[in-house]
């Protein structure tokens, strides 16, 4: 799942970044390379917002003529799983029961944050129908 970056020239030299599509997400740095190593921890922690205030995550828009910036696998996997059970209605209690685990495990599986197990994540997308797709393009 990659985001579409919003570049732009600050008055003082800055580059700052956003994304259109996560307001909360707004950062800067001297160079561009730096700007967007910072927009990828910014992202991450914006969304963490999202998750702790079990907030719909918005679907990333097109694109365009905007530079899109790719999620680390594991964080893309925890955002579709959690996307997954806000689709379904469901709180990481119910999840943990059809997992047979405890609440703060699944808590943990969506924390974009946590250094999860890609496999457990994916159990968990399996309990909910879902699987993980990957695609590569050229870079």
């Amino acid at each position: 799942m990659a985001r579409p970056v919003r570049r732009e020239t600050g008055n003082d030299g800055a580059v700052p970044v956003s994304f259109p599509d996560i307001p909360e997400a707004l950062t800067e740095g001297a160079t561009e390379a730096e700007a967007l190593a910072e927009a990828r921890d910014c992202r991450i922690a914006a969304l963490d917002g999202y998750v702790d205030g079990r907030r719909d995550i918005p679907t990333p828009s097109p694109a365009r003529d905007r530079r899109p910036v790719a999620f680390p696998a594991l964080v893309a996997v925890k955002i579709a799983l959690y996307r997954a059970m806000r689709g379904r209605g469901l709180s990481n209690a119910a999840l943990a029961r059809r997992l047979g685990t405890v609440e703060g495990t699944v808590r943990r599986l969506v924390d974009p944050d946590h250094r999860s197990h890609i496999d457990q994540v994916e159990t968990a997308l399996r309990a909910l129908g879902q699987r993980r797709v990957v695609v590569t393009r050229a870079a």
